[in-house]
């Protein structure tokens, strides 16, 4: 039976993948509690700055936080949502934990994936670059990918120059945007524009076939915030800051 939306894998495989990428959504957006919006660090010092320069108000800052923490997570798993389509291609499967990202069922390929060209310092560049030589080395076969989903132009190149003072080149080693990673697996030149094409048609489709009763709850975050710092008598902000870093010198006076 012909497929409903791509011809480089199967109805039931993208729409697995989007339902996995919902879950990642639904799970990132529910009830932001306070402790989890204090799991990762908050920098007061930019929302004081924030306050003052874009006349933002405290509640609105936390607000904007939140959001800005529901965005990276998201974006972590946009990348795993473009390895997931990509391993369900045929000869091609996932690398689940196994130091790669994607790689072809007969050793012939390894790809390592970022969503975006620039979330990679100098450091991590060598690691990677130093990893995929050793597919290369170990696989003599086979073709290394640093895939850049979101990339700056569409390229497919040979990875080489000079990272953290050192020179680096290898005959299979290449750095590739999404859209020629995308044609290079399907052989399909505009696969990934097709993707773009068909994954708003695909998402309707799932959200119409799941149960409607999935909800998010409200976060509770800002309320908890306001109740304690009426209490102690601080501003938000203030509470914020002093739950955050009362271990500091000084800070402990607030």
């Amino acid at each position: 039976m012909a497929n409903t939306y791509l011809n480089f894998i199967s109805d039931e495989h993208f729409l697995n993948c989007i339902g996995n990428l919902h879950k990642s959504y639904l799970k990132a957006k529910n009830n932001i509690t306070k402790n989890k919006f204090y799991s990762n660090k908050v920098d007061t010092i930019k929302m004081t700055l924030d306050s003052k320069f874009n006349d933002i108000d405290e509640e609105s800052l936390i607000q904007s936080e939140i959001l800005r923490q529901i965005d990276k997570s998201i974006n972590n798993s946009i990348g795993t949502f473009h390895e997931q389509i990509l391993g369900g291609i045929n000869g091609y499967e996932i690398g689940s934990l196994s130091g790669f990202d994607i790689k072809a069922t007969n050793d012939t390929l390894f790809a390592d994936i970022k969503n975006k060209h620039n979330t990679m310092n100098s450091s991590s560049s060598e690691a990677l670059f130093q990893k995929l030589a050793r597919y290369a080395d170990t696989y003599k076969k086979a073709n290394c990918y640093w895939v850049q989903i979101l990339a700056k132009k569409s390229f497919n190149t040979l990875w080489h120059g000079d990272i953290n003072g050192k020179e680096y080149s290898h005959s299979r080693v290449y750095r590739i945007s999404g859209d020629r990673f995308y044609a290079l697996l399907t052989g399909e030149e505009d696969a990934f524009f097709q993707l773009y094409k068909k994954l708003p048609i695909a998402i309707e489709d799932y959200l119409n076939s799941i149960a409607k009763n999935q909800t998010i709850n409200d976060n509770s975050a800002i309320d908890e915030i306001k109740t304690i710092a009426n209490s102690s008598k601080r501003t938000v902000l203030d509470q914020i800051t002093f739950e955050n870093y009362s271990y500091y010198l000084g800070f402990d006076k607030l």
